[in-house]
C-alpha cells in the first residue's frame, strides 16, 4: 500500500524582529515493515544532503531552505509601490512504499538542505547537483552517493559504497566491508581518501592521471596486467598507435572483490583503519 505524505510549511513569529520566520519542514516517515532494512532515495538540484543513522524505526526528514537575499530581477513596473512576497516553502515531497522511501524537493529556484535520520540498517541512494555536500554517518547497508559540484563524505559506515564527485573530494571511512562486493570511489577534480578495515580482502585498481597515490596497506602490485586503452591503424602508410592506461593493479590481504579508486586531477589516499 502506497503511503503519500504531504508536508506543509510551518511559520513562527520571530520574537525580536516581529516578522515571520520559517522553520524546517519536518516529517516522520513510518516504514511498512520496521523489522526489515529500509532503502532511502533522495535527490536535490540545489542543496546538500546529510544522513545520520540512529536507533529508531522511522525515517525522519527535515527540509531546510537556506536564507538567501532577494534575487536581482528586472523591475516590474506593474508592481510599483507594492512589496514582493517570496514563497518560503521547501517543496518537500516524501513517498513510502514497502520500505522504499523517495525524497525530493519540488523547488528549483531555492537552495534546500535535506537532513535525514534513518535506522542504522538502511541502504541509501543520494544525488546532488549544486551548492551542497553529501554527508553520511553511522549507517549499514549499500550506499550510492553522487554529487556533481560538492564533496562526498561517508564516515563510520559499514557495507558497500559507490561514491562519485565531479569537482570535490571523496572521503570514506568504512568500519566493516561486505565480503565479495565490488566498490568504487571516484572524482574528477578532487582527492580520493578512503579508510578500510585492516583485514579487508580486495583486488584494487588505482588510477590518478595527474596526482600521486599513497597507501599504508601492504599492496602487492601486479605487473603486466595493463591492456591497451586505444589502438589505431589508419592510412596507407600503416600508421599504428597504442596507448596504455595509467592504472595500477594490486591485491590486499590475498585479494578479493575489486575496488576502484580513480581521480584525474587529485591524489589517492588508501588508509588502514586504526
Amino acid at each position: 500500500m502506497r503511503i503519500p505524505i504531504n508536508v506543509c510549511a510551518i511559520f513562527v513569529g520571530a520574537s525580536l524582529a516581529g516578522i515571520a520566520q520559517e522553520t524546517p519542514d519536518r516529517v516522520n516517515v513510518p516504514l511498512t515493515d520496521p523489522s526489515r532494512p529500509a532503502v532511502v532515495n533522495a535527490s536535490l538540484m540545489n542543496g546538500g544532503i546529510t544522513v545520520t543513522g540512529y536507533n529508531g524505526k522511522e525515517v525522519i526528514v527535515e527540509a531546510r531552505p537556506r536564507h538567501e537575499g532577494a534575487r536581482e530581477s528586472k523591475p516590474d513596473r506593474k508592481a510599483e509601490g507594492m512589496h514582493r512576497l517570496d514563497s518560503r516553502g521547501s517543496g518537500l515531497s516524501v513517498d513510502e512504499q514497502d520500505n522504499q522511501v523517495h525524497i525530493g524537493v519540488n523547488t528549483i529556484n531555492r537552495t534546500v538542505d535535506l537532513i535525514l535520520q534513518v535506522p542504522f540498517h538502511t541502504s541509501l541512494k543520494l544525488s546532488c547537483l549544486n551548492d551542497g555536500d553529501i554527508k553520511v554517518e553511522r549507517v549499514t547497508g549499500e550506499v550510492d552517493a553522487d554529487d556533481l559540484n560538492g564533496a562526498v563524505k561517508l564516515l563510520n559506515i559499514s557495507g558497500t559504497v559507490v561514491a562519485h564527485s565531479l569537482n570535490e573530494d571523496v572521503v570514506v571511512t568504512l568500519d566493516q566491508v561486505t565480503p565479495g562486493k565490488a566498490m568504487s570511489f571516484s572524482t574528477m577534480n578532487g582527492d580520493v581518501d578512503v579508510t578500510l578495515p585492516a583485514d579487508v580482502k580486495a583486488r584494487v585498481k588505482l588510477k590518478s592521471d595527474n596526482g600521486e597515490i599513497y597507501s599504508d596497506f601492504d599492496v602487492h602490485t601486479e605487473a603486466g596486467v595493463n591492456s591497451p586503452k586505444m589502438v589505431e591503424t589508419h592510412g596507407k602508410d600503416g600508421h599504428f598507435r597504442v596507448q596504455f592506461d595509467k592504472v595500477m593493479y594490486g591485491s590486499i590481504n590475498g585479494g578479493g572483490a575489486e575496488m576502484q579508486f580513480t581521480t584525474f586531477n587529485g591524489k589517492i589516499y588508501l588508509r588502514t583503519k586504526k
